[in-house]
C-alpha cells in the first residue's frame, strides 16, 4: 500500500533519505518523492530543471502500516502521516495508478508537448497526454501548465512541464 507522509516544504529529499536509512526494509518496501520537468532560460540558453511535484509530501510503500507509523515517528522533522483522524489511509488504487502514469518508474514527470487549436491544447506527447480535461492554466513563456484534480481527499494543483510547438 501507498501511503502519504506530510512534512515542511523544501526538506522533501532529507527526508525520504532519513526514511531510507532509518527504517528497515521488511517495514519500509519504498520511498519517493515524486519530481516534474521544467525548462526555463538561464544564461540565454534552455535548461531542464527538476521540480517536486508535491511540495510538502513524501510517498512510502508499506505493507505494515502500524509499524511504518511507529518508526516514523523517530524521524526528524516529519509532521503527519495523512489519514482520517487517528487511522492512517493509503492513497486509493486509482491515486496509485495515475502516479505510475504520470511519473513512470523514475518517478520523473518529462516535459510535455502540445498544441493550440483554437482555444483548446492538445498534448501530442508526454505525461499530459489524455490528461487535457485537467489542465486550468497554461504559461506558454514559462512552458508550464497547471492541472487541479482531486488527490489525497482534497483538490489539489500540480504543476507540469507542457512545450507548446505550435499554434493553430
Amino acid at each position: 500500500m501507498w501511503y502519504v507522509v506530510q512534512v515542511r516544504t523544501g526538506t522533501e529529499e532529507s527526508i525520504r533519505q532519513q526514511c531510507e536509512k532509518q527504517i528497515d526494509e521488511n517495514v519500509l518496501e519504498g520511498c519517493f518523492v515524486p519530481y516534474y520537468e521544467e525548462q526555463r532560460r538561464m544564461r540565454g540558453k534552455w535548461t531542464t530543471l527538476r521540480k517536486v511535484l508535491f511540495p510538502g509530501y513524501v510517498f512510502v510503500i508499506t505493507g505494515e502500516a502500524e509499524e511504518l507509523y511507529k518508526k516514523l515517528k523517530m524521524i526528524t522533522g516529519l509532521t503527519k502521516l495523512l489519514g482520517t483522524g487517528r487511522e492512517i489511509v493509503p492513497i486509493s488504487e486509482d491515486e496509485q495508478t495515475f502516479l505510475r502514469k504520470f511519473c513512470g518508474k523514475e518517478q520523473v514527470a518529462v516535459m510535455s508537448e502540445g498544441i493550440i487549436e483554437g482555444s483548446q491544447v492538445r498534448v501530442t506527447s508526454g505525461p499530459l497526454l489524455g490528461m487535457e480535461g485537467y489542465i486550468r492554466r497554461i504559461d506558454r513563456h514559462k512552458r508550464k501548465a497547471w492541472l487541479e484534480m482531486e488527490l489525497f481527499g482534497r483538490k489539489q494543483t500540480i504543476q507540469a512541464g507542457l512545450e507548446v510547438v505550435a499554434r493553430r
